[in-house]
């Protein structure tokens, strides 16, 4: 049976115009074997082995000894087991350490901080590095709280980067990030590597999801993971990642959209980044001169992997929503409401849906930041009709005309005055003013 990562190296050296021979030889499998899963009629890791694991009786007493000292060597424990009864072979039994992972991670050791370092060659063609950079604090109308993120790929052969713009760093972004990328650095390398980000590979096990797996082979492409802690292993999309956090996103000016800003970066690689100097056996050259000698070895993309894209947008007041610099029209009556836009990569439609799934439009999508505004006429025409609706059609109110109080307002100013003629009982009004007179003649008489 084939893992994850001998599937996605079988298919790749396939689509390189390797035979089925060589492929086998170079994997250490039988040729019937890779022919199966090349042809789609076995899949990788769907299949368990009907013999007993001839380790499995050992696993814990190697698992203890590892535990107690995790740098015993292999040798020394493969005596050990010899004695206790273990018949097969040291490479079956080195194989059986990697595949039930049972030598113990030590920190210490796996961290490159205060070591030696050598110089990774780089063939052109051979690589791609990707990795997400977070983008703080983006431009409030980009309604994106959490941050931007931009997904950098870089060849570090000639030192080329570019970089994708996105609202998030899911599955879906992150194929349709590789296909851009991939197609503005010129094409597709032999290989692409990557940290142990979720959707690529899990994160403890390092083995590569099933859902990527399906990516690679569609590109074509080996997938190489880096070290866990060992950042430095993609040290040229590391450095490309702090270019493009400081020389071009803190510059970036408020008021530019995300398409702008997208615009803006592939400028700044062109510019700035291609024009930086290198040399090669001596010869002065640049980084764009290279790119464009290594871009002759690169493969031609296939089209787009056929994830499917979603985001939330909240409708205006006019029915409509925006998405990657255009406006999409919605029935009216929905102002407010947030609904759900899908995209299936390489596919020229947009479905606008509720939260429940419900489809309640369907456009043609139009370019990025094109500024389009896709008006459905039957959206429009409802809108309209509700709109006027709202309205009433009589004439204006003459502001001149002669209107003296009606009946009913008379009726009701007399109700008025025969109130204030006739207060409640309760209510004393001074009517007689002798009272007034004889409290003034005793303030005359001295006390």
């Amino acid at each position: 049976m084939l893992t994850q990562e001998d599937d996605v190296d079988a298919h790749a050296l396939h689509r390189q115009g390797w035979t089925i021979s060589a492929i086998a030889r170079h994997l250490g499998h039988d040729r019937t074997t890779i022919r199966a899963y090349i042809n789609g009629d076995r899949v990788a890791g769907q299949r368990l082995s009907t013999v007993p694991d001839p380790f499995e009786a050992y696993a814990g007493y190697c698992t203890q000894r590892l535990k107690d000292d995790p740098h015993v060597w292999a040798t020394t424990l493969f005596d050990e087991v010899t004695e206790l009864g273990f018949d097969r072979s040291y490479p079956s039994f080195t194989r059986d350490l990697r595949a039930h992972r049972v030598r113990p991670h030590c920190e210490p050791c796996a961290s490159s901080k205060g070591r030696d370092h050598t110089v990774i060659a780089h063939p052109p063609g051979e690589e791609t590095q990707w990795d997400w950079l977070e983008l703080p604090d983006p431009p409030a109308h980009w309604g994106l709280p959490g941050g931007a993120h931009l997904l950098v790929g870089a060849l570090p052969s000639s030192g080329k980067w570019r970089g994708y713009l996105a609202d998030a760093e899911d599955h879906a972004h992150l194929v349709e990030g590789l296909h851009v990328v991939a197609g503005r650095l010129g094409g597709l390398t032999k290989q692409w590597r990557f940290d142990r980000m979720a959707t690529v590979a899990s994160p403890n096990t390092g083995r590569v999801t099933a859902t990527f797996a399906a990516v690679a082979k569609h590109y074509g492409v080996h997938v190489k993971l880096c070290p866990p802690r060992h950042g430095n292993r993609k040290g040229s999309v590391e450095k490309a990642n702090d270019s493009a956090a400081q020389r071009w996103w803190r510059t970036v000016p408020d008021d530019f959209t995300m398409a702008q800003a997208q615009a803006s970066l592939d400028a700044f690689g062109a510019r700035k980044s291609d024009s930086r100097v290198r040399k090669r056996d001596g010869i002065k050259t640049t980084v764009g001169e290279l790119a464009t000698a290594e871009a002759l070895l690169l493969a031609p993309l296939p089209p787009a992997f056929p994830a499917t894209l979603a985001v939330t947008r909240v409708v205006s007041s006019q029915a409509l929503v925006a998405f990657r610099g255009n406006h999409y029209s919605v029935p009216p009556g929905l102002a407010g409401t947030t609904l759900t836009l899908t995209h299936r990569l390489g596919e020229l439609t947009l479905d606008v849906a509720t939260a429940s799934g419900t489809v309640l439009a369907r456009h043609r999508r139009e370019p990025d930041g094109a500024g389009v505004m896709v008006r459905d006429t039957v959206h429009v025409t409802a809108l309209e009709t509700a709109v006027l609706a709202a309205f009433t059609t009589g004439k204006p109110c003459h502001r001149k005309a002669r209107r003296p109080p009606t009946p009913a307002a008379l009726a009701e100013a007399e109700h008025l005055s025969s109130n204030r003629s006739h207060p409640p009982p309760d209510h004393e009004v001074v009517v007689d003013l002798r009272r007034y007179a004889d409290a003034a003649e005793n303030r005359r008489v001295a006390p």
